[in-house]
């Protein structure tokens, strides 16, 4: 790997099911700028269809503006996705990048990895490693929404 290309990754633990995690960004992903409204303005299908692998995802970031990603890669049995960035401000510091997200049980919830690959224009640009916060933010903002939805599930089926 050149100096200009890196990886940077990041582990958060949640207390949702992995497999409901990884729907949510898979079938879901729509639903995330309602959960995690301080990173993500919105999220809209250009192409495909949700959960498909070739589907051209619009995700408009606080974080980094918008990226145009294309959805590279589903392993649902293993709860990842890959989203390959096509368009956006990303590609004005970055040749290519591409982010993969793996939800994988641990115990009552989950470990969620985010991995993130790149390769710089040049060796004057950062790594992105504000990323990582971003990744645990909203990360954070999923697992209260899967969680507080499970609880009010749980709730009515024992009022009923």
């Amino acid at each position: 790997m050149s100096s200009d290309c890196g990886k940077v990754e990041a582990d958060v633990e949640i207390k949702a099911s992995a497999a409901k995690f990884h729907e949510m960004f898979t079938h879901k992903p729509h639903h995330i700028s309602n959960v995690s409204n301080s990173n993500i303005q919105g999220c809209d299908l250009h192409e495909g269809d949700w959960g498909t692998v070739g589907s051209v995802v619009y995700w408009n970031y606080f974080h980094a503006k918008f990226a145009e990603e294309l959805v590279e890669a589903i392993d649902a049995e293993n709860n990842l996705i890959t989203f390959k960035v096509i368009e956006g401000d990303l590609l004005e510091h970055y040749k290519s990048f591409k982010v993969t997200i793996q939800a994988t049980p641990k115990g009552e919830g989950c470990n969620v990895h985010w991995t993130t690959e790149y390769e710089k224009h040049h060796d004057d640009i950062e790594d992105p490693h504000t990323l990582l916060q971003f990744a645990f933010e909203v990360s954070k903002d999923i697992d209260a929404h899967l969680t507080s939805t499970e609880g009010l599930r749980l709730n009515y089926m024992i009022c009923d």
